[in-house]
């Protein structure tokens, strides 16, 4: 992979790392409704991108489903999760999406892993168990198992986009927003109570994070990940997001003061070994594309 875009997608984690962290305050702190919030970001996003709607995709129906994958279904819930967990364990279960990618690559994509990466695969499976199990009651956390679930879904999705063909990342934003804000809102909607006065009650922290998530996250920081993920094979794109949890848990230690303990370090550990050897296993040469 080139420097420049190597830079560029360690800028897209640090945005996602805070992104929990400023996530996970407005649920906890300010008492935000997680699916609201997802649909709120959603709607002002599409209205934004909106010219971008036109003309239509051919064919249409895939994505939409990609966008729903990669929208309403990632974030809402990775919102979830985050209302349930701590940023730390979330951010690493939610690699657990570098895995799945480079497993669905083979049968969907036709990449090739090699058996370094697939024992990679195998230790980042079960460091990401070690952070999700809980010993003293035998169970895996609801919220963990959201962010499980959103983890699967941003693999797929990634992995559908990268099948579907190019498409101008701009434009692809456009079509997650326009596929993912009416699910959420009817499901808040039925699930969730008081999500506006909520918004309301909880004054200028809940517009910056909404301005924050709308335009530095979504905007800037998936627009370049879906260029690189254009550029370069899923398999080799994928792992680079280690670098995530790394940085998420430091801001989640540091700013919201969360709690770190010995199963989650050494999950952690294990699961980001796994990483590295998916990452670095077997060269793969980059198949630069160009969006349209």
């Amino acid at each position: 992979m080139r420097l420049r875009d190597f830079l560029i997608f360690a800028g897209v984690c640090f945005i996602w790392a805070a992104n929990l962290v400023v996530s996970r305050a407005l649920f906890t702190m300010f008492g935000i409704a997680p699916v609201f919030y997802a649909a709120a970001r959603f709607a002002l996003v599409a209205l934004i991108l909106a010219p971008l709607l036109r003309p239509l995709p051919r064919p249409t129906m895939p994505v939409l489903i990609i966008g729903a994958l990669l929208g309403a279904l990632h974030f809402g819930l990775m919102f979830v999760a985050l209302n349930a967990a701590s940023t730390a364990s979330v951010s690493i279960v939610l690699q657990l999406s570098i895995p799945l990618t480079a497993i669905l690559s083979m049968p969907l994509l036709g990449e090739k892993i090699g058996w370094r990466r697939a024992a990679g695969i195998a230790l980042a499976l079960f460091g990401i168990i070690l952070v999700m199990w809980e010993p003293e009651g035998q169970s895996i956390t609801i919220g963990l198992f959201y962010a499980f679930a959103s983890a699967a879904s941003l693999a797929l999705g990634s992995i559908l986009l990268k099948r579907y063909g190019p498409i101008r990342p701009l434009r692809m934003q456009a079509w997650v927003a326009l596929a993912s804000f009416p699910p959420l809102l009817v499901f808040s909607l039925l699930a969730e109570h008081a999500q506006w006065q909520g918004g309301v009650d909880a004054g200028w922290p809940f517009w910056a994070g909404l301005a924050f998530s709308v335009v530095i996250v979504t905007i800037v920081a998936h627009t370049a990940y879906f260029r690189v993920l254009q550029r370069y094979p899923a398999s080799l794109v994928a792992p680079l997001g280690l670098m995530m949890p790394l940085m998420s848990i430091a801001m989640g230690v540091g700013l919201l003061g969360e709690a770190f303990n010995v199963s989650m370090l050494v999950g952690g550990l294990v699961a980001l070994t796994g990483l590295f050897i998916i990452l670095f296993g077997q060269p793969t040469a980059p198949q630069p594309q160009e969006a349209t």
